[in-house]
């Protein structure tokens, strides 16, 4: 962790920048300027922390989309905290590629990346930035004399958001440092948590939350803020994943936990409007998002999240301005064989094929794999977003169909469903209607095909085939293993991603994921 840039307060984010959160649409505090016993002596000032605690889920740095980024000796194009999560979920499966030769990129796709991998670590440096955040929110709030009416409302606000951070934690590196707001700043280098206890840790600051009376109630929280609905995504992603991560399935827990949802939300009618620049209209109660990242192509520009899938999926024979963004960076596009999961007829194959093969003859060629059209800066009546050069499309973390076929799963391996979907063959079946297609059998291979054709470029493509067996063993794709035609089988530790050198040299206490 001493590579991280620690701070005591949030950041200004200049340019014209704000944190636009739902009613915290605020500047953040400059933590050069101010100390926190200086800073932190309003209520004011602890409602500018919490923008900047969901604020950097979007940016990389205090001062503008690629300025001062707050994880030293990292480029801060690329390290916001959704950009380098998709690197991780998406660039290491069958679901993309990238032509770029950025030092240690390629590493990604072709499964051959080492404990000092640039994306890898710039990824588990904002896990624990945004972490650390939280903590210190959590510890000012608990030191502060002020009389703040919404303290007990932000703590659970505060908590929600570091889950999901512990989240993927546990998912992609499994054993890793941990400290909580009750640490000592400085004091002591925090010790390794197994990945089992952190589970329970996650699992009880969700239950906690779910069940109090502070967070935002399913579908009640001011747009863009956490509520139970999220925290609800969050822990039942932890149970699906549960065999994989303590080797104990937890399918019962998580259908349980996701009937809280039931009647809440619903399915949109559209997909494509879904990943459109005014997505916002379809976020909360009685919508399909549950909870988005939000982008603002005049006050929250970064080169991160949707601004980077529309961006990166934009080239050659392509139209920029039909997504209305100004030019294309050329570079993510899909394999051969996740574009051949699709049918004639599915509303979701949003798909750029002129000029385009399916095949990947060579990584360098955007022209070389079908392009993604599934995320557009272009409103639902056609009119484009506020700026061409920065998107005002929102990034869609949790949606219903997710806990739709979420439940499916859970029913296939044995759950009993409560509430509208009370069978896994009728909440899968739900989903393949909106889409246009028909009733198929609900297992296992058509299970994990039809979470792919929902949710990609959503980052949760790596840890379904991990779930699935197919990661590592049992499933090839182009390029996998660094080979064109792929390799079936790769090292079973790469399920896990390393503890990067550096931290682990800087903290005796880390010892390193098998087979690194």
């Amino acid at each position: 962790m001493k590579t991280l840039k620690y701070i005591i307060g949030a950041f200004v984010f200049a340019a014209g920048l704000t944190a636009c959160v739902g009613d915290l649409n605020v500047t953040p505090i400059d933590p050069s300027m101010n100390t926190a016993d200086k800073a932190l002596t309003t209520e004011s000032d602890f409602i500018s922390f919490l923008a900047q605690c969901y604020a950097g889920f979007t940016h990389s740095g205090s001062y503008g989309p690629n300025g001062d980024n707050n994880i030293k000796n990292v480029d801060g194009g690329f390290s916001q905290y959704y950009r380098g999560r998709y690197h991780l979920n998406g660039l290491t499966t069958d679901e993309a590629v990238v032509g770029w030769n950025d030092t240690g990129l390629q590493d990604l796709h072709g499964m051959y990346w080492t404990t000092s991998n640039q994306f890898v670590s710039s990824f588990y440096y904002r896990i624990f930035y945004q972490i650390s955040a939280c903590n210190e929110f959590l510890r000012q709030l608990g030191k502060t004399t002020l009389t703040l009416a919404d303290a007990a409302k932000w703590t659970a606000e505060i908590r929600t958001i570091r889950a999901l951070c512990w989240y993927d934690a546990i998912d992609m590196f499994g054993n890793v440092p941990f400290a909580d707001e009750t640490a000592a700043v400085g004091a002591v280098l925090p010790e390794q948590i197994s990945r089992a206890d952190l589970f329970n840790y996650i699992e009880a600051e969700l239950t906690d939350v779910i069940n109090g009376n502070d967070l935002f109630e399913v579908g009640e929280a001011p747009y863009g803020r956490m509520d139970k609905g999220a925290a609800i995504m969050i822990l039942a992603k932890l149970y699906l994943n549960a065999e994989v991560y303590i080797g104990t399935d937890k399918y019962q827990a998580c259908a349980d936990v996701l009937a809280k949802l039931d009647g809440k939300y619903k399915l949109h009618n559209n997909y494509q409007e879904l990943f459109l620049a005014d997505n916002d209209r379809l976020v909360g109660k009685n919508n399909e998002i549950i909870w988005a990242v939000q982008q603002d192509g005049i006050n929250t520009q970064s080169y991160g999240v949707t601004n980077y899938l529309i961006f990166a999926g934009t080239g050659d024979t392509m139209n920029p301005s039909a997504l209305g963004i100004s030019s294309g960076w050329g570079g993510i596009r899909t394999t051969p064989e996740f574009y051949s999961l699709f049918k004639d007829g599915d509303a979701r194959e949003l798909f750029w094929e002129e000029g385009h093969q399916a095949e990947i003859e060579d990584m360098s060629k955007f022209s070389h794999g079908m392009g993604f059209q599934k995320f557009k800066n272009i409103k639902s009546d056609g009119t484009p977003g506020q700026s061409n050069g920065f998107v005002d499309t929102d990034f869609p973390v949790f949606r219903y169909a997710d806990a739709l076929l979420m439940l499916a799963e859970c029913g296939l391996n044995g759950a009993t469903l409560k509430g509208t979907y009370t069978t896994g063959q009728a909440a899968f079946d739900a989903v393949r209607e909106r889409a246009g297609m028909p009733s198929i059998a609900l297992n296992e291979e058509n299970l994990l095909d039809e979470r792919g054709r929902e949710l990609y470029q959503e980052g949760w493509r790596r840890s379904d085939l991990i779930r699935f067996g197919k990661f590592t063993s049992g499933y090839n794709w182009a390029w996998k293993g660094g080979i064109k035609e792929g390799k079936e089988t790769v090292d079973a530790h790469l399920a896990l991603f390393p503890i990067p050198e550096s931290d682990k040299n800087a903290n005796s206490n880390l010892v390193q994921n098998e087979g690194y």
